[in-house]
């Protein structure tokens, strides 16, 4: 990957420029106000985490939300990248939304996502091996599954994807796991998944769900810190380091009931380790799931060191 680690100060406003950043909250503003909400706020950058409440009544939770999160980030040196949408306070939360973060493994939630979406326009079902491989690569973050998936949908049908998504600022990578997001992209991602759609069809999203609510427990750190025993968590993670000492550590859930949905995306990168940077996302996922579930028990602790921290999810040649 020739050069790629002079990009390191890749962290800017969308390459369309501001023009496009707005014109994808106007149309987002018809299909869904949460997340014309987080995108919003991205025409001048926040230097604080924000949140927006969908009504008055609400207001001071989303007040006493970006108070907490952005003490829980005050000193961290990640940067990060933040979007939250809650479908029972309307409340919605934004940090740095339109700046990009190489994807790392949690991009193979977009190439599951696409192949279902190749099955549906096929008007077939998954193949036995693409089910296998789909699943390695979901609940095990398995490379060679994520890399013969990636191979069978194709460049040009993963773009095609994300245009169908509006996705329009996921900039995709011959390399997988350099596909470069934002944390807005992928909260439109996490809609896709979590809610009706002509994207994807429900036995897509509910085959997706199920299988981001099976990842192996040593992979379950991230945004699930604090999670109540009350919500299903669909979880998916990427851990990336680079040459020296800086690792990019994204963490992306949905968290269910059966009358409700919330969903988490948080990307870092300027990690000193993949400790580090679990850390500042489980510090900030603690605040929002206390904040959204006043009274309950975290059933889900803050992660312990894990003999696999500190192991690359995956090689990326030329490095």
């Amino acid at each position: 990957m020739t050069g790629w680690y002079n990009m390191k100060r890749y962290r800017i406003v969308l390459c369309g420029g501001l023009a496009t950043l707005l014109g994808s909250a106007m149309t987002l503003q018809a299909e869904s106000p949460a997340l014309a909400a987080v995108a919003a706020p991205a025409k001048a950058v926040a230097r604080t985490v924000q949140c927006a409440a969908a009504t008055a009544a609400q207001a001071p939770l989303a007040r006493q939300m970006a108070t907490e999160v952005n003490q829980r980030l005050q000193g961290r040196l990640s940067e990060v990248g933040l979007t939250l949408t809650d479908s029972q306070t309307g409340i919605t939360c934004w940090f740095h939304s339109a700046y990009h973060f190489y994807a790392a493994s949690v991009v193979k939630v977009t190439i599951l996502s696409a192949l279902l979406r190749k099955t549906m326009e096929e008007h077939r079902y998954l193949t036995s091996t693409e089910s296998a491989d789909a699943r390695l690569m979901i609940t095990q973050s398995n490379n060679d599954a994520a890399t013969a998936l990636w191979n069978d949908v194709g460049l040009r049908f993963m773009q095609h994807f994300l245009n169908l998504a509006g996705m329009k600022h996921t900039e995709l990578n011959v390399a997988w796991g350099l596909t470069r997001i934002t944390a807005y992209d992928e909260m439109l991602l996490l809609g896709l998944l979590s809610k009706p759609n002509k994207v994807l069809d429900d036995s897509s999203r509910a085959y997706a769900l199920n299988l981001m609510a099976s990842v192996i427990s040593s992979q379950r750190w991230g945004v699930p810190a604090g999670a109540p025993k009350s919500v299903t968590v669909h979880v998916k993670n990427g851990w990336l380091p680079y040459p020296g000492s800086d690792w990019e550590i994204n963490s992306l859930g949905i968290f269910t009931t059966k009358h409700r949905t919330y969903m988490i995306a948080m990307l870092t990168y300027g990690n000193p380790s993949m400790a580090y940077g679990i850390n500042t996302i489980e510090g900030a996922a603690e605040v929002i799931h206390a904040l959204l579930n006043p009274g309950k028990m975290a059933r889900v602790p803050q992660s312990t060191p894990n003999p696999s921290w500190g192991i690359p999810d995956e090689t990326v040649s030329g490095r």
